[in-house]
């Protein structure tokens, strides 16, 4: 079987299903263009945990969590199967590399993984489980826990990074759907592609001291860490490359990359 390629995406706010912008339509493509994988491990902003936790719900539910928007997006839901075969072999792929984990019956998909796999894979037919992701560490604890998981590749599962390339909720509330981005988030998000396009990664991980606006487009960095472990699957060889770009909001790139071996 072919390496099946991680993946990051930006998965903008919990709206993003119910109007059409370019984000959306990418998404609805993504699927037919990667294939379909045999499972799913989402790495998601909207997990977040002291030690790395895999989810192992047989039937994961779908998760709201998230207020003020409109009232037909709590209509909609993802009930995928549970991977939870997939949840035992991450927790022992991170325990070889002397990443302590913990798995759970208790967590669902939170709106970093059903919002966009019901654009990518509206079947819900693929096992999906995810992985948490600890805002307290670094980039680099997130790639190297990327770099356990390389072995998920080669067995057709799909990795993939839920977050954004930008995100400062701060800033949310003052620019309609389609507005264009200021000139701090476009910075930014051309200084991530560069960067990538480059496979300067280690630049990428120290992102805050090397990126323009860094701070300001990630106040906090549990939207951005996602990246870095989806990288990391890809192994030390990763290349990666850009599949979309496009904002919505005016502050949220929805700036979407794929990561291969490049072996």
């Amino acid at each position: 079987m072919a390496f099946f390629p991680s993946v990051f995406i930006s998965h903008g706010a919990p709206d993003l299903p119910l109007y059409e912008t370019p984000a959306r339509e990418f998404l609805r493509g993504l699927g037919l263009k990667l294939g379909k994988p045999q499972g799913i491990l989402v790495i998601s902003a909207h997990w977040t945990t002291r030690t790395p936790t895999i989810s192992l719900d047989p039937k994961p539910k779908t998760i709201y969590d998230f207020l003020g928007f409109p009232s037909k997006i709590y209509d909609l839901s993802y009930p995928a199967p549970g991977a939870t075969d997939l949840a035992h072999q991450v927790s022992k792929l991170l325990l070889q590399s002397n990443i302590k984990n913990h798995l759970t019956p208790e967590y669902g998909l939170d709106h970093g993984a059903w919002n966009p796999l019901l654009l990518m894979y509206p079947d819900a037919d693929i096992p999906v489980t995810q992985l948490s992701i600890q805002p307290d560490e670094p980039p680099i604890h997130h790639w190297t826990m990327g770099q356990a998981l390389t072995e998920l590749g080669k067995q057709g599962i799909l990795v993939l990074g839920s977050g954004a390339a930008s995100h400062n909720l701060w800033e949310f509330g003052r620019y309609s759907l389609n507005c264009p981005p200021p000139d701090w988030v476009q910075e930014f998000d051309q200084w991530l592609m560069a960067t990538i396009e480059a496979r300067d990664w280690q630049t990428l991980l120290n992102y805050k001291n090397t990126a323009p606006y860094a701070q300001k487009n990630h106040p906090t960095p549990e939207h951005f860490l996602p990246l870095f472990v989806a990288l990391g699957t890809a192994g030390v060889r990763a290349q990666g490359t850009l599949l979309h770009s496009s904002y919505t909001y005016g502050v949220l790139s929805m700036s979407a990359f794929q990561f291969s071996t490049g072996l």
